[in-house]
């Protein structure tokens, strides 16, 4: 990823006129989801969330979310999700992994830990295993970071201080861009 974004530095340097959104420090990315997003999961809710997951790329979608949910009730519970092959969120090492859309890493600028209260570590196949279930169970055509979502707030579903409390979890991606991957590729990458 630091690569990527020198190469946009140097692209931009080169480019009269051109700018970088920079969608990692950018602090417009957090503010909208916090007027937007947050709102709409509290809306559509009925207020009744009591648990919120969602992985951390940029870290605007999860920290904007809870500051908009923290602000209605203080005790919403605050997920962030990660691989758990490269856990830097918790202080570990940073190192390849397969859960595309999250885990840049390194700790983004836009990643407030103050409002998160857990991060859930999600191994590789456990994500695409509940990418491909929710195609295949509930025709959700999503990626491999919202399998990842999926699998953590299932894991937080079977905690007695969750049982039967309103968990989100959010999928941000598409399955459209993993067609040719081991995310559907049942024959060639079986997980069981």
């Amino acid at each position: 990823m630091a690569a990527s974004i020198a190469k946009a530095e140097e692209l931009r340097d080169s480019i009269p006129g051109s700018v970088i959104l920079q969608q990692f420090e950018n602090p417009a990315n957090a503010a909208v989801h916090e007027r937007t997003t947050g709102e709409e999961i509290w809306r559509d809710t009925d207020g009744e969330v009591a648990v919120f997951v969602a992985g951390v790329g940029t870290g605007g979608t999860v920290c904007g979310v809870a500051r908009a949910l923290k602000k209605h009730n203080p005790n919403i519970y605050i997920v962030a999700v990660e691989p758990a092959s490269s856990p830097v969120l918790t202080g570990g090492e940073a190192a390849s992994h397969r859960i595309q859309g999250i885990g840049a890493n390194f700790i983004p600028k836009l990643y407030d830990a103050s409002v998160v209260d857990e991060v859930i570590g999600v191994p590789d196949d456990e994500a695409i295993r509940a990418g491909r279930e929710l195609a295949a169970t509930e025709g959700l055509l999503a990626g491999i970071s919202s399998g990842a979502a999926v699998y953590a707030a299932r894991q937080l579903s079977q905690r007695q201080e969750f049982k039967n409390k309103k968990i989100v979890a959010l999928l941000p991606d598409t399955g459209e861009r993993y067609l040719s991957t081991e995310l559907f590729a049942f024959d060639a990458y079986p997980l069981d």
